[in-house]
């Protein structure tokens, strides 16, 4: 009986490790970002080291978000003129496109796009600061990594995230005005000025946007956390790349249930 209860407390150990390693991780980040907002005002002091983090994290990504929201638009606009002209409804073309981009694919595939180039990015550059113990240094000179390297990146990444997916909705609808007018020989009138009746500035456009700021604040805290949290080796910096990168795109999806659940439902 006694080697039943011990197998027994074996397998609730080993199913229960990871999970209070996970809430005490979970414990560190809320720590870590609490320094990072407390810090951050020295950081709006240096407001070039935010514009420096913009163009690397914003403007260094708008090549992959421009041609990826441009075959989006395109693969969307094929995908819904052929079930739209079952039930001859190919007019409605523009508002379909224009709703599943600025609701829904935008603000989502600009996160997933910004968390594999730019997160994983971030995570190596402040992984290889701390592996090279340039940190360490800082400290040593009375300078604070949180002020001086953490938050502008944080605050850059923010920033630049809702920028980048409302180009990507606008290059994706583009793409489908080539495929539904230019190429399928939609009326262009009809294409635009429908969509411009079914889509509501602040339902649609508005709420987006928001979406794509809280996808930043995500995708940001996870990518300066895990770099700053992460074993000062090679090993250690390739892993929390790895960590940034499949975390981002799990907390963007879970947060987009439960983003749309508030804001679109019923509309």
């Amino acid at each position: 009986m006694a080697d039943y209860l011990q197998v027994l407390a074996n397998g609730v150990r080993r199913i229960g490790a990871p999970l209070t390693d996970m809430l005490i991780k979970l414990g560190f980040a809320c720590r870590f970002f609490i320094a990072l907002l407390r810090h951050s005002p020295a950081a709006w002091l240096r407001f070039g080291l935010i514009l420096r983090e913009i163009w690397f994290a914003g403007v260094l990504s708008v090549l992959i978000i421009v041609v990826s929201g441009l075959f989006v638009g395109m693969v969307l606009a094929l995908q819904g003129y052929d079930t739209l002209v079952r039930f001859g409804a190919s007019s409605s073309l523009g508002i379909l496109v224009a709703l599943s981009l600025v609701r829904e694919l935008g603000p989502v595939v600009a996160a997933l796009l910004f968390a594999s180039r730019a997160g994983s990015a971030i995570t190596a550059e402040i992984g290889l600061m701390k592996t090279t113990e340039q940190l360490a240094a800082m400290e040593m000179m009375a300078v604070n990594p949180l002020a001086r390297v953490v938050a502008p990146r944080f605050w850059g990444g923010v920033i630049s995230m809702p920028l980048l997916a409302a180009l990507f909705s606008a290059m994706g609808i583009f793409g489908g005005y080539l495929i539904g007018v230019q190429l399928l020989g939609l009326d262009a009138g009809s294409f635009w000025s429908q969509m411009q009746s079914a889509v509501d500035f602040r339902s649609d456009v508005l709420n987006g946007v928001i979406k794509s700021a809280f996808f930043g604040l995500a995708v940001s805290l996870i990518a300066v956390f895990e770099g700053y949290d992460a074993t000062p080796t090679a090993e250690g910096v390739s892993r929390a790349t790895t960590r940034t990168v499949v975390t981002s795109a799990l907390v963007i999806l879970a947060l987009d249930f439960v983003l749309t659940a508030f804001m679109f439902r019923g509309a």
